[in-house]
């Protein structure tokens, strides 16, 4: 049943993303990334078993479990939710991607763990580009001086950018969330070159992952879409 399900709504996912390609003008891929927080184990088996590789969590001790259940090695992992940093070690050990770096403590600690571990580990800066005081990141007056001191850093690998977007159906306060954060990874380009490791822009989610990849988006994260209403806990 959710191998048949997941296989559809993929589907149809990928067509309204290469829609929204299209109608950017852009000729690049995006990565669709799976958030399954909430949803039970069987539902990641089911995602693998149709192809869906890169999977997603907001929370560490779900991470942990499902990594447990389904092998370290049988997706590629990211952590996208708040990470605190007693946390750290555990998501460098779990995660092949850190969305969610938002801090300069932060990003220290996971250079120490990864350093430790003897593997970097891939992260993006989350930065509040919407403005919203209940949103997490860097200030985009910020960035730029924080990704100087981060890419100081032997173990730690900032690939790009990642940002929420406020929950709401007017396009043009997501347009212009989405946008500014495309124009503040050209900025750090521009200011920093060579600081980044990459040019990724995670952002986009259920709602919104449209307007998300005509703004730029090469990341998106997608729960609801794809894998339905979670279940309630």
């Amino acid at each position: 049943m959710w191998e048949a399900q997941i296989r559809h709504a993929l589907a149809e996912v990928g067509e309204r993303i290469d829609r929204a390609l299209v109608r950017a003008g852009r000729a690049e891929g995006v990565q669709v990334i799976g958030i399954t927080k909430g949803h039970p184990t069987e539902v990641v088996q089911a995602a693998l078993q149709v192809g869906l590789r890169a999977l997603g969590e907001n929370r560490v001790q779900e991470l942990e479990q499902k990594v447990a259940e389904v092998g370290r090695d049988a997706a590629e992992w990211h952590m996208v939710g708040h990470l605190q940093r007693n946390k750290a070690r555990s998501a460098t050990a779990t995660s092949d991607w850190i969305h969610s770096l938002d801090s300069l403590r932060l990003g220290r600690t996971l250079d120490r763990e990864a350093s430790r571990a003897g593997q970097p580990i891939r992260a993006l800066l989350q930065v509040n580009t919407s403005g919203e005081a209940s949103k997490g990141g860097f200030e985009p007056e910020t960035a730029v001086q924080a990704l100087a001191e981060l890419s100081e850093l032997g173990s730690l690998e900032i690939h790009g950018l990642m940002t929420m977007a406020p929950w709401t159906d007017d396009e043009a306060v997501l347009r212009t969330t989405f946008r500014r954060t495309r124009e503040l990874l050209e900025r750090c380009e521009q200011e920093l070159p060579g600081a980044l490791r990459g040019r990724e822009l995670s952002m986009g989610m259920s709602n919104d992952f449209e307007i998300a990849v005509e703004e730029g988006a090469t990341m998106v994260r997608l729960g609801t879409v794809l894998f339905g209403e979670r279940e309630q806990r």
